[in-house]
């Protein structure tokens, strides 16, 4: 795993979380439903970008983050973003916040599967950044903040190599690989099955210094060429394009990484579970029966209720009310992933110590590997919490 992940993904999932922010803000500006008309002004979404990039590229988080660290979990990271979203006078709700997250994931999914060369995550990055120095190009403060976290990155990859590129995207894959969350822009766009995974066109421009396919030269002992045949690639290759720009400013090339949402399209920023995860609400029968027969085994069965979801204040950041209902009913983007049936066994409780006990050495040696990273985003969530 690479130690060197997190401050990508920060910047990456940042970026699209402001694409998102400004789309619907500027959404809620253009309404005609007088119950969101004039809710939010020009000044107050402005104001809200200047609040989130201020603190996403404060001095101390931003040299925080580039220390060689583990990268954090889903709901640790989804945790740090919440806090980012709420540096300003802006309140998501948690449904908002989940839908908003499962949007931020699958766009720098999408982006990472698109990658031609794992360096290449650089430039989508940089394309982040370059949006992000726009929406604050009135603040010369933050553009000033800015500027610098880019200058950091800078100075922290360039010196990485194409093995630890390659380290860098496979901890990035390992880390989307069960995330599969329909958005709507996917489907229409057909880069997106209806099971939440992505198709992949094998044709396009090649990556940088690479020749297109096709092409089988063969040599003699002398190095000079004899022969020459072609094969079936399967795909329509071009000769690659030009390299982007590495550089604090400069043209990056690709289109990975900027802003995909537009005012026009509110329906672009519409996610759905996946099939293959959102199946059938019926549990199944006969493993529920083999977890009883486990249960009456060690002790009994004991239902619990999970505890109901607090309401408070909040903004919808999409359409309607009943969007908001329905996301916050399927549950957060982890609790989402696996069915759970709770049993305690609690009749014989010499058993149930035992199991207790057997059950608490596993839950240690499955967490160790954690506590660290854990640890580090408690550090982390602590120092936001002083800017």
């Amino acid at each position: 795993m690479s130690v060197r992940t997190l401050p990508l993904v920060i910047i990456n999932l940042g970026g699209e979380m402001l694409y998102i922010l400004d789309q619907r803000l500027q959404a809620l500006n253009t309404s005609e439903d007088n119950s969101e008309k004039g809710v939010w002004s020009e000044n107050d979404r402005k104001r809200v970008m200047n609040d989130i990039v201020r603190t996403m590229f404060s001095k101390s988080l931003i040299d925080e983050l580039l220390k060689p660290q583990q990268l954090y979990s889903h709901r640790t990271l989804k945790t740090v973003l919440t806090r980012l979203a709420h540096a300003s006078i802006m309140r998501l709700n948690p449904a908002s916040m989940d839908r908003l997250y499962e949007l931020m994931i699958m766009a720098f999914k999408y982006q990472v599967f698109l990658c031609p060369r794992p360096k290449d995550l650089l430039l989508i990055s940089y394309n982040h950044i370059d949006a992000i120095r726009e929406f604050v190009k009135d603040t010369p403060v933050v553009v000033n903040q800015v500027d610098e976290t880019h200058r950091k990155i800078i100075e922290v990859y360039s010196s990485l190599s194409e093995g630890e590129f390659q380290l860098l995207r496979q901890t990035l894959l390992i880390f989307f690989q069960d995330m599969h969350v329909r958005v709507s822009l996917f489907l229409k766009s057909q880069v997106q099955n209806p099971n939440g995974r992505f198709a992949l066109s094998p044709s396009g421009p090649v990556p940088h210094g690479i020749d297109v396919p096709g092409l089988i030269r063969t040599f003699d002992s002398q190095a000079r060429e004899v022969r020459r045949s072609e094969f079936p690639t399967g795909g329509s290759y071009t000769s690659p394009i030009r390299e982007g720009s590495f550089d604090l400013h400069g043209d990056r090339v690709t289109r990975l990484g900027m802003n995909m949402y537009t005012v026009n399209h509110p329906e672009e920023t519409h996610t759905s579970k996946a099939p293959s995860v959102k199946t059938d609400d019926t549990p199944n029968l006969l493993a529920k029966e083999e977890l009883n027969l486990l249960a009456r085994l060690m002790g009994s069965m004991k239902s619990e209720d999970l505890p109901k979801a607090e309401t408070g204040f909040r903004i919808n950041l999409f359409t309607t009310d009943q969007e908001e209902e329905e996301a916050g009913a399927s549950g957060g983007v982890e609790e989402s992933l696996f069915g759970v049936i709770n049993i305690q066994a609690m009749q014989d409780e010499q058993a149930a110590t035992e199991l207790a006990r057997i059950a608490g050495e596993f839950a240690e040696r499955e967490e160790q590997p954690e506590e660290t990273n854990s640890n580090k985003g408690d550090d982390l969530l602590a120092m936001m919490d002083e800017l």
